[in-house]
């Protein structure tokens, strides 16, 4: 048996040892070490508390990770509660501290379960957190339930989508897996999985052609408004070559004319351009 279990063993032995404090000593040492800083205080109040930092940190045991890091990170959570407690409420400590312990291991168990970072928003943490005991208590029927069921109902529970449920169902299924792993089970495998990914962006000589192709549609387009008056190419670039469009009514405030007479100018500036470009690119006519 390594020496790290022994210790650990050590550390929960002495954690489960250590004495309980009545509530006047729990005040007195919280009081002491808020408003003196009282180290001596804080360690009483803290040691005296392990052994709810381990029991919390015992339910998520499941998650694979290291038991001792669990309670390293409810021991963080634990001197948290105790920096921020008010002895001065009727509140015990323990009931105090149970939250940030709590907190502090599950925001460790999101941060190093997967490589993968999940979501973080409080519905999300509460789905990863109740989706297996969840999927066990709606599974227990005699009946078995489909599984797009099962997500419909757990989804109402936890205030999420159903897509929602079904993608951190198929993460909680699967462990990670290195795109540098072989892709078969094989030795003679050379290939890694990331062989295989397939890569949906356009190709070099694509996206090359596809700028050339669109800066001479711009030149094009610049050349063939040459024919238009100051009032046209106005109301197209107001209308046609913004992000946001002006409409046809503020326009016609801008300029003092109806916006029924806007759109006649605007219909007649397009004519007008269609005209120029298969005049001067007769060629290209399903650019126009």
């Amino acid at each position: 048996m390594g020496t790290s279990a022994i210790s650990g063993r050590q550390f929960v032995k002495a954690a489960m040892q250590a004495p309980y404090l009545e509530r006047d000593e729990e005040k007195d040492l919280a009081m002491r070490w808020r408003d003196v800083k009282d180290q001596a205080a804080l360690h009483r109040l803290a040691a005296s508390h392990m052994r709810l930092v381990i029991a919390i940190a015992s339910r998520f045991r499941h998650f694979g990770l290291p038991m001792s890091d669990l309670i390293q990170e409810g021991h963080v959570g634990l001197l948290e509660a105790a920096a921020r407690f008010e002895p001065d409420r009727d509140v015990r400590f323990s009931t105090y501290a149970t939250w940030w312990i709590r907190a502090s291991i599950q925001d460790y168990i999101l941060r190093n379960w997967s490589i993968v970072r999940g979501g973080t928003s409080s519905t999300q943490k509460a789905l990863f957190f109740n989706l297996r005991r969840l999927r066990a208590k709606l599974s227990q029927g005699a009946v078995p339930i489909p599984n797009q069921q099962i997500y419909q109902q757990i989804a109402i529970a936890v205030g999420v989508s159903t897509n929602d449920v079904a993608l951190m169902d198929a993460r909680l299924s699967s462990a990670d897996t290195s795109l540098n792993a072989p892709a078969y089970d094989t030795e003679a495998a050379s290939s890694d999985r990331q062989d295989f990914l397939v890569d949906e962006t356009p190709l070099p000589d694509q996206m090359v052609g596809d700028v050339i192709d669109s800066e001479r549609r711009v030149t094009w387009l610049h050349d063939a408004m040459a024919v238009l008056s100051d009032r046209e190419v106005r109301i197209l670039r107001e209308r046609r070559l913004r992000e946001e469009g002006a409409t046809l009514e503020s326009l016609g405030e801008t300029l003092g004319i109806s916006k029924e007479r806007v759109r006649q100018i605007e219909s007649r500036a397009i004519e007008k351009l269609k005209a120029a470009l298969l005049r001067d690119h007769p060629d290209r006519a399903n650019f126009v």
